[in-house]
């Protein structure tokens, strides 16, 4: 790359810098591996949580959250999941 120089003029995050000297897009995974995404949250689930962080956010010393888990009805939802929902929301 002939103008590599330019992109030595600012600062770098180590995969920015791994893409420079591997090429680019090399940080993109092969073809045929999954990721596990995390499954969008439905109307209906963001509608429940909503519910059941209302009714549950009064309820002194204890955890609102382990209460929302143990009352989501889709199962598989995780502690960060909801709470990174709820802080969107």
């Amino acid at each position: 790359n002939k103008k590599a120089f330019v992109e030595l003029l600012f600062w770098k995050s180590p995969a920015t810098v791994y893409e420079m000297t591997k090429g680019y897009n090399s940080l993109q995974e092969p073809e045929g591996t999954t990721r596990s995404r995390v499954p969008p949250w439905t109307p209906q689930e963001e509608q429940e949580l909503r519910e059941l962080y209302w009714k549950y956010k009064e309820v002194e010393g204890g955890d609102i959250i382990a209460a929302i888990l143990a009352r989501l009805a889709t199962p598989g939802r995780t502690r960060r999941q909801v709470v990174k929902q709820l802080v969107r929301m």
